[in-house]
């Protein structure tokens, strides 16, 4: 077991910052015998993030500031305040830190904005404490604390399998600019899920072939990941996969207009982000992205919109003061 070092020789407050994600594709297997999907996912991290300062503190606590920052919860619901309880736990000291989350990744968006605050917190705790886990433990960690926790961790471009978490580094060549349209009605990822088991259920009903969860194909796409190691922009735009898509868009019809006004405004790709709400539409340079966004909010289909480059790294210290 890691300990910590001795209080003195500890920082005041730590910050870290995490990036979001878009999902380049989302594979996902009928459910198994386990009740659980299998997936494959390339994620990708943007630069959009997530800043969590750790400060030193008598029990546990938790403070949010930025867009939307009023539906983030404040309790042991938190992604961030159970990473908090998880490494305190794993060293055996108690969790005493106070955490502010500073939100720069869409509130419930598909985009791992809370997943990037668990990495975040995970990260800080240890430094602020001193308790030295090693990476590969850390990663572990965040894979208990939820399936995309861990990526914020590594960053730039991997692709997760298991339900998410077994990450696998991505060769990428170049910068990948995206527009994020954005929609304050959120997506609940369980009802996603649940209308693609209907999904498939009614098409194994019509007698369509649909696989077993041993029959799937559990193999990333070969021409996305050929398109991201040879710096193709055109090639990746092309085969931007995600097979929640057609659900979450059941559940949210609006998300249709999205995606066709993305389109005809000349995006190379266009995909719902994870479960949704969040489109990501894929653009030649960061000024066409911007003339994306642009589209999206002429046409009044979004209630807010980003840009970002992909490819950023992984959760880091930015500082460490005394």
């Amino acid at each position: 077991m890691t300990g910590a070092t001795r209080t003195g020789d500890l920082p005041a407050r730590v910050v870290v910052r995490a990036p979001g994600k878009v999902n380049l594709a989302l594979q996902v297997s009928p459910v198994g015998d386990d009740g659980y999907h299998r997936v494959v996912s390339v994620f990708q991290a943007v630069s959009l993030y997530e800043d969590v300062t750790a400060h030193r503190s008598d029990g546990l606590s938790i403070t949010a500031s930025g867009p939307q920052s009023e539906l983030v919860p404040l309790d042991a619901s938190n992604i961030a305040w159970r990473a908090a309880e998880l490494l305190a736990a794993e060293v055996g000291i108690e969790p005493d830190v106070h955490l502010h989350l500073a939100k720069g990744v869409p509130v419930a968006g598909g985009m791992a904005g809370g997943s990037a605050d668990g990495a975040a917190a995970l990260l800080a705790c240890d430094a602020l404490w001193g308790t030295g886990v090693p990476r590969p433990r850390l990663l572990e960690l965040a894979g208990e604390l939820g399936a995309d926790v861990a990526f914020p961790l590594v960053g730039h471009t991997a692709v997760g399998t298991g339900r998410g978490e077994l990450l696998t580094p991505a060769l990428v060549r170049g910068e990948l600019h995206w527009a994020f349209g954005l929609r304050h009605t959120g997506i609940s990822t369980a009802a996603s899920y649940g209308r693609f088991d209907e999904r498939l259920a009614a098409a194994a009903e019509r007698g369509e072939d649909v696989p077993t969860a041993e029959q799937w194909d559990d193999e990333p796409g070969v021409e996305l990941m050929a398109a991201l190691r040879a710096g193709d922009a055109e090639g990746v735009g092309a085969h931007l996969r995600n097979d929640l898509e057609a659900a979450s868009c059941e559940l949210e019809p609006a998300l249709l207009e999205v995606l066709d006004v993305a389109r005809a405004a000349g995006a190379l790709g266009v995909v719902v982000s994870g479960s949704g709400p969040t489109v990501a539409a894929l653009g030649r340079s960061p000024r066409h992205a911007l003339a994306l966004a642009a589209a999206m909010t002429a046409a009044g289909v979004v209630d807010d919109v980003v840009t970002a480059t992909g490819n950023v790294p992984g959760a880091r210290v930015l500082t460490l003061p005394t």
